[in-house]
């Protein structure tokens, strides 16, 4: 009987030794695994924030650049008169202010509300059609030029896969940045202040925006060899808005991607002239 008993003890004994044992594989595997996750997700973090911080630096550059530019341009501006300009650039905006509507013309007062009249009338005939003219508006301030396009032209409501519909204006907007190397262009997403349908695979207005202004960049480079050093995607969620996200149309306003272009004046209005 004794015997028996010792048996037993023995036997539970070592039975619960080995169970131990491999819940403690177990648990050292899983802490390893943890461990690993950790370590991986802190370089993959690393790297984002790398590239996040080279994406600001390019567009605080940028925006930097065009602040120089407009001051630079203010100054010239002051002499109010053409001698900043080429000869045969001031022929050629003299042409295009001919064609331009006469009620715009009568207000340009300035020398710098002509040459902004001159790039905006000039570069909307470029890349759009009729029936885009609508939402596609073009603002030029001190010869750097703003294209605000319409959400409903380029993309889906909460997507950011280009529609085909768009083609037409990449592919113009395209070549009108391959006709000069030294152009730059920012392209900014902007939405409207709703949230993301919970359970969206977009996260939020932040990932929406950057990557509209993304899936511009990539067509432009892929579709239309457009050198990519020349392009920078920012994203600017709804903390940009046009006017108020008070209604439906308000808010339809505020969906849009704004271009911005610093073009050289001479070899623009060659290339727009060369164009006709």
């Amino acid at each position: 009987m004794k015997k028996t008993v010792l048996v037993t003890v023995l036997s539970v004994a070592m039975f619960s030794s080995c169970v131990s044992k491999k819940k403690y594989v177990a648990l050292e595997t899983e802490l390893s695994n943890t461990q690993s996750n950790l370590q991986r997700t802190a370089m993959e973090k690393e790297e984002a924030q790398a590239k996040l911080d080279a994406i600001e630096s390019r567009v605080a550059d940028y925006n930097a650049k065009i602040n120089s530019l407009k001051e630079s341009n203010d100054e010239k501006m002051e002499m109010n008169d053409l001698t900043v300009m080429s000869n045969k650039t001031k022929q050629q905006m003299r042409a295009t202010l001919a064609k331009v509507d006469q009620t715009e013309l009568s207000k340009a007062t300035t020398l710098e509300d002509s040459i902004n009249l001159a790039v905006s009338y000039n570069l909307k005939k470029s890349i759009t059609d009729d029936s885009e003219s609508d939402d596609v508006q073009i603002t030029v301030d001190k010869t750097v030029v703003m294209i605000n396009v319409s959400d409903k032209l380029l993309f889906r409501s909460g997507s950011y896969r280009l529609n085909n519909k768009a083609d037409g204006l990449m592919k113009k907007l395209a070549e009108v940045i391959n006709s000069e190397p030294s152009m730059e262009v920012m392209v900014e997403g902007h939405t409207d202040s709703q949230t993301m349908v919970p359970g969206s695979h977009i996260q939020d207005n932040w990932d929406l925006s950057v990557r509209r202004s993304t899936s511009i960049v990539r067509e432009l480079q892929d579709k239309y060899n457009v050198d990519p050093s020349k392009l920078i995607a920012s994203g600017r969620s709804s903390y940009a808005p046009l006017v108020e996200n008070s209604d439906k149309e308000n808010m339809a306003k505020n969906r849009r991607t704004r271009i911005v272009i610093i073009p050289n004046l001479d070899k623009f209005f060659a290339m727009m002239d060369s164009a006709e």
